[in-house]
């Protein structure tokens, strides 16, 4: 799919992995309170899409996408839409089940890799990297459009009190709306932005130091990026550099 494909918003009635081989794109998705959940996807990590939920996907830049329904009652904590880490063997696994119609898979092989598909999804470590966004019908409207300013520029280190002259709000306001709307301080939220953003420019082979700098993370250190990092992901950005 080429960079600013869009499928609009819509549901359907089994839960889906989608997991983008290669390039880079947004999923947005309902949670359980109502608000909206942005996450970017780079390769080597899958977005678990919980059946009912409400979501729309636009890719950032050009990428192969691998797409699996999965029915819910087949693994744990369906319910809940998450980003997840895809092991090189969830990896090979999704791709061995897209076999080619002129070799299609046998009943069998089809049963054996589904389970396996299924089994290192039930494993998959959960990366935290989800940005809350305010419900798109009932959540303030101000705040939604702080909300995907500061997102379309990760490193414009502005802070809430000129947010909130820009919203034509009081500070108190913007930071009681953050807690009431989002369940986090706007620090806490801006940091989950940043970490959206930075995640896809290392695993497109970006420089630690590009990706930290202030025009895309709005750090003028490498060591305080890097120490925001572990701090929030248990790993240093390095981690997240594929190989």
């Amino acid at each position: 799919m080429p960079a600013d494909a869009h499928f609009e918003q819509h549901t359907h009635p089994w839960a889906q992995l989608a997991y983008y081989a290669s390039g880079v794109a947004q999923v947005t998705a309902a949670a359980k309170s109502g608000n909206l959940v942005s996450y970017i996807v780079p390769p080597s990590r899958a977005v678990w899409i919980a059946p009912g939920a409400e979501h729309q996907v636009t890719m950032i830049k050009a990428a192969e996408c691998r797409t699996l329904y999965i029915q819910a009652a087949a693994v744990p904590g369906a319910a809940r839409s998450r980003m997840l880490v895809v092991s090189p063997l969830l990896r090979e696994a999704i791709k061995a089940l897209d076999a080619p119609t002129d070799h299609p898979l046998s009943r069998a092989r089809e049963q054996l890799l589904s389970q396996l598909v299924i089994d290192e999804i039930t494993r998959a470590d959960t990366q935290a990297l989800g940005v809350p966004l305010p419900h798109p019908q009932n959540g303030n409207k101000r705040l939604r459009a702080l909300c995907y300013a500061a997102l379309r520029n990760p490193g414009q280190r502005t802070s809430l009190a000129e947010w909130a002259t820009d919203m034509g709000a009081r500070e108190r306001t913007a930071a009681r709306l953050f807690k009431q709307e989002l369940g986090m301080r706007y620090l806490q939220w801006r940091q989950q932005a940043v970490l959206a953003n930075a995640l896809p420019l290392l695993a497109s082979g970006q420089s630690i130091s590009r990706v930290a700098s202030a025009s895309a993370s709005g750090y003028n250190s490498v060591s305080a990026f890097s120490a925001m990092f572990k701090t929030a992901t248990g790993h240093l950005p390095s981690h997240f550099q594929v190989k």
